[in-house]
């Protein structure tokens, strides 16, 4: 029989980062990570299960080559004797530029592979399925603040997101403020390898930074926002100084982003709760009160191309189900 499911996933950005594997086939993170799922962004994936031939699109275009080999070996790991399947997946924000794209893509692919080819599987499960095809995936299985545990299973059967908030129980905001809507000259996976195999600040990075997403969980569980803005910087410049510091360096971070940064710490020195991060690319997003937003929104918007207030977002849902043909 061919069926499809239709599932939505939200992107989510790390607090405290995942920055390197201790184990690349199965996307094992060297520390545990701390995350808040998006809402206002959203991946919308449908896989069609039993047609004629293998396809993948993604924002309307025909994927080939290493993207579509990826998506691939993901629906073999949902089922080794799956027949052929069709996946068509868009995105409603940029991709490849920072803002976690492959996160919501990966976790909406999982939800919606998983349902199709018949498994029953819990968010945790889910987790770890959808952890198989992008790190950052399996945190947008949740929604609202989540705490990736790093595990230590070799199968990396224990290594999955858990819930620490659901999305409506702390009235915050991010702030995403778009320096560069474009590509990344240098891939996550690549950036982050680069890293962990040549910067003398990688093990430093390690170690702090488990220590960080501990004290982030806590302060997340107890709504601590000036404690959570201190881990959530302090992990993000431990990761950027890995990336400097490698060989040859990672630079993801532009001008502009060191503008945005800048008037954060303004605002905050005004006496504004608020906090910045950056991932893998130019972008900034800012963690702050909804009742500051916007606020920080109007005084960072004439320093980027754009700026987006997102709320924390939902976990991902399957949309609809059908069954084309028996």
């Amino acid at each position: 029989m061919t069926r499809a499911c239709t599932a939505i996933a939200h992107p989510n950005i790390a607090l405290v980062k995942y920055w390197g594997k201790r184990d690349r086939p199965l996307n094992l993170p060297s520390t545990s990570s701390v995350s808040v799922t998006l809402g206002g962004f959203r991946t919308r994936t449908t896989v069609t299960w039993g047609v004629a031939q293998d396809g993948v699109r993604i924002d309307g275009r025909t994927a080939t080559g290493p993207v579509a080999d990826r998506v691939r070996r993901f629906l073999d790991r949902v089922d080794p004797k799956r027949p052929p399947c069709r996946v068509e997946s868009e995105s409603d924000f940029p991709v490849a530029a920072g803002l976690a794209s492959s996160s919501s893509a990966f976790a909406a692919l999982a939800v919606a592979a998983a349902r199709v080819a018949g498994l029953d599987l819990d968010p945790g499960a889910l987790s770890a399925l959808a952890r198989q095809g992008s790190g950052s995936a399996c945190r947008s299985i949740h929604g609202g603040f989540v705490h990736w545990q790093r595990g230590a299973a070799p199968d990396g059967s224990d290594s999955r997101a858990v819930p620490i908030l659901p999305a409506g129980a702390w009235d915050l905001r991010i702030v995403a403020a778009v320096v560069d809507a474009g590509p990344k000259a240098i891939g996550s996976t690549e950036g982050m390898e680069r890293s962990r195999l040549t910067s003398p600040c990688y093990p430093a990075f390690v170690r702090e930074n488990e220590r960080l997403a501990s004290w982030a969980a806590r302060c997340v569980e107890t709504r601590d926002l000036l404690g959570l803005v201190d881990a959530m910087e302090r992990s993000t410049l431990l990761m950027q100084a890995t990336m400097t510091t490698a060989v040859p360096p990672v630079r993801y971070v532009r001008p502009d982003s060191l503008a945005v940064v800048d008037a954060v710490e303004g605002l905050r020195a005004q006496g504004l709760t608020c906090g910045w991060t950056m991932d893998a690319g130019p972008n900034v997003k800012v963690l702050c009160t909804a009742s500051e937003a916007d606020r920080v929104a109007g005084i960072l918007g004439p320093l980027v191309s754009a700026v987006h207030v997102l709320t924390p977002g939902g976990p991902a849902v399957v949309e609809s189900e059908t069954a084309l043909s028996g």
